[in-house]
Formats: structure tokens, sequence, C-alpha cells
């Protein structure tokens, strides 16, 4: 009985020992060990939970009395808390701590949206650079220059590393480093792409009114033209019909080889000082057409007769840049000025006359009186040389051929004579 007695004691107290090693053994939670420090602060003695969580409640401390300024001249980024976070590797360390002592874990400060917050500042601080450009003008000085200005840039990459060296640092102030972006062109390039190419001049009787006023509506139509490369320049598009809507007078104009009146005459007078600037200039002429019989103002082969829609004068501009036209009256003579960047030769023309034509016998006709009623002129036939002059030396090219009619005295005589 006694050693029955005796076994249920001892599997009594086996079972309640087995229990309570059970018991402490689900509840037991290891800590550090005593005197143990992380990044200068004493957690010893604590869970690795309670000393992840104090060790990160001390940076956030820290990082609250803390600003990081970004100052682009004038202007001034600010961040703080919690826009400032870090990272650690405190879940990694404390765990493996097994015996006192100093210990560090890397801790990693950063701006939340960073690649966001970076792009924006440099668009901030990004000025485009402002090329030089020249405003064309139609009366006085021809153009008026402005030289524009540089722009800048951030320096991105620059801007990364210093905020990351001031958030990881002793917050230093981060200033913006701003590249200077150079301007492509100086106002010198624009000065060269707006010489005056050429100028060409005739002449007119100013006390013609009705003529002289057809030639002052036509030129101030071409006047401040700007022909944008590969633009072609259409004399009719431009000055468009010789109508008396369109405030055009009557005037002598030359129709199937005789001078009639006609509204718009003298505008072939601005055709042709036009046509000899562009040639002269080196502009591409696509079309033309002469008289049919010569005019006064230019010498053979030099003319460009405009009419209606049937015939016009145009010329394309094949530089890459554009090309000015001016075209300006005094009282009787007109001048076209083309502006534009020179292709790096000089033009010459010249006019040689192949044949003269005799005028046909004079015509009569019966008036009060004996006079002459118009005078005839003999018919031309000619030759257009272009003369093209550069580095390479000279080159004559003939462009043209033309024949002028002739004309026949008309002589009133008194009937019956």
């Amino acid at each position: 009985m006694k050693k029955t007695i005796s076994k249920l004691t001892y599997l009594f107290t086996a079972l309640v020992f087995f229990t309570s090693a059970i018991f402490l053994g689900c509840g037991y939670t290891p800590r550090l060990p005593r005197g143990v420090k992380v990044n200068g602060v004493n957690v010893g003695g604590m869970t690795v939970a309670a000393a992840k969580s104090r060790l990160r409640e001390d940076i956030a401390d820290y990082l609250k009395q803390k600003r990081l300024r970004i100052c682009a001249d004038e202007r001034v980024y600010s961040f703080a808390y919690p826009e400032i976070d870090f990272t650690d590797g405190f879940g990694e360390l404390l765990p493996s701590i097994k015996k006192k002592g100093e210990y560090s874990a890397p801790v990693n400060y950063y701006l939340n949206g960073f690649g966001e917050i970076v792009d924006n500042i440099c668009s901030d601080v990004y000025v485009a650079p402002r090329e030089p450009y020249a405003v064309y003008n139609c009366a006085g000085a021809p153009f008026t220059y402005y030289a524009g200005e540089d722009g800048r840039e951030c320096d991105k990459e620059k801007l990364e590393q210093d905020i990351k060296s001031s958030l990881n640092g002793g917050y230093e102030q981060v200033n913006i480093c701003a590249r200077v972006l150079k301007r492509s062109l100086t106002e010198s390039d624009i000065k060269e792409r707006t010489k005056k190419l050429y100028s060409f001049t005739t002449y007119f009787d100013g006390d013609n009114a009705d003529r002289s006023e057809n030639i002052r509506i036509a030129a101030s139509k071409i006047n401040g033209t700007v022909i944008e490369p590969d633009g072609v320049f259409s004399f009719n598009g431009v000055v468009g019909a010789r109508t008396e809507e369109n405030g055009f007078k009557p005037a002598k104009i030359i129709e199937d080889g005789k001078f009639v009146l006609g509204y718009g005459g003298g505008v072939c007078q601005v055709s042709t000082t036009l046509y000899n600037a562009a040639l002269l200039s080196g502009l591409e002429v696509c079309e033309y057409h002469p008289h049919s019989l010569q005019v006064s103002y230019v010498a053979p082969s030099r003319d460009a007769m405009v009419s209606g829609s049937r015939c016009d004068l145009k010329f394309k501009n094949t530089r890459k840049t554009p090309v000015y036209v001016r075209a300006t009256c005094t009282l009787s003579s007109i001048t076209c000025i083309i502006y534009g960047e020179s292709d790096g030769y000089g033009y010459s023309f010249k006019s040689t006359v192949t044949e003269r034509i005799p005028r046909p016998p004079a015509e009569y006709v019966e008036g009060e009186e004996d006079r002459i009623v118009s005078y005839g002129r003999d018919g031309t036939k000619s030759e257009g040389y272009l003369i093209r002059r550069g580095e390479g030396g000279e080159e004559c090219k003939l462009i043209r051929k033309d024949k002028y009619l002739a004309v026949a005295d008309v002589v009133e005589r008194v009937k019956g004579e």
C-alpha cells in the first residue's frame, strides 16, 4: 500500500513539473543581454521587438527636429518628417546579438517621392534659351535685332547626390547647381541671314499720274513679303487682280503687240524690277514672261511681264532661311531689295542683242492734220546671260532668248492729200 502511494506521488510530482515547464516555456520571450548598445542607444535587457521600437522612435524624434532645405536662387524647397523617412538594419542585427557590447546598424535617410521631387525642382529651374532673332520692318531700318539670352538647366545628377549626402550627413543646405544652356545662334548669325543680297532700281515718268499710282499700289503690296525656305513667291498671288475695285487706274499696257489702255498699266515695271532683284540675288526663277514689245526701263531680256492669271512672275527661295522683299518708290523710281542669307556667290547679268528687226512701213490714217500719231520701233532678238562668281571662278549661263516685235510708225494725214 505504501509503495502504491509513493508511486502516485512521484507521478503527480513529475506531471506538475512537466506541465510547469511547458507553461513557462510557452510564455518565455528572449531578451537582449545586459550592456547592449545599438547605434549609441542602450537596449540591453529589452526584447528584440521593444529594442527595435525604441531605436526607431529615437530616429523619428531626431528627424522631427531636422529640415532639408534646397535653394535655387529665390526659390526655397523645405522638407521635414515624414516627408523625410528612413530604412534601417535593426531587423537583421538585433536577433543576432548574443552578448553585451556596442553594435551599429545601417540607417539610410531618404525623401518620399524622391524622383518626382527632383523632377519638379529641375522643371522649376529650367529656362529655355531664347534664340536671337530679327523682326522685319516694312519701312525705316529693314530689321530690328534682338540678342536673345542663354537658358539654364538643373544638374540633375548632382542634385540627387547632394540631397542624399545632406540627408545622410549633417542636413547641410543644398544649393542647386544650374548649367548654362547656350543659344545655338548669335546676333551675328542672324545678321548674316538678313544681309542685303541685291537692290535693283528702274525709273518712270512721275508726271504720268495714273501709271505712277499703279506702280505704287503694286509696290506696296509686295513690300514686306517674307518667303520661307522652299517657299515660292507669286507676283499675281501677292498683288492680286489689277482692277478698279482694287484701286488700279487705267494706263497704257502692251497687248498683242500694241500699246492700249488697261487697268494696272505700269505694274509690269514692278514685276520687272523685282525679277532682276530676285535673279541677281541667286533665287530660282520658276516663271517669267517677256513682253511682246521691248520696254524702255530695262535692257532686252531683262523684263518680266505679268498679265491677269495667265502670265505670272514666280521665284523660289532655295535657301534654308527666309528671304525678305522690300519695294519702295520715289516720285520717279521703284527699287526692289532682296534680303536673306548669301549662297556664297555674286551675280551679274549680261544682255546681248543678237539681231535687229527693221520696223515695217508706216501705217497711215486719215485725220485733220498731218502728224505722226505714234512712233514705231525696230524689233529685237536678244539673249540674257546670268554670270555667277565664286571661289571656283566665273560661270556664264544662257538663261533666256527673247524676240520683241517691230512696230510701224502711225502717221495721220489730212483726207484727200
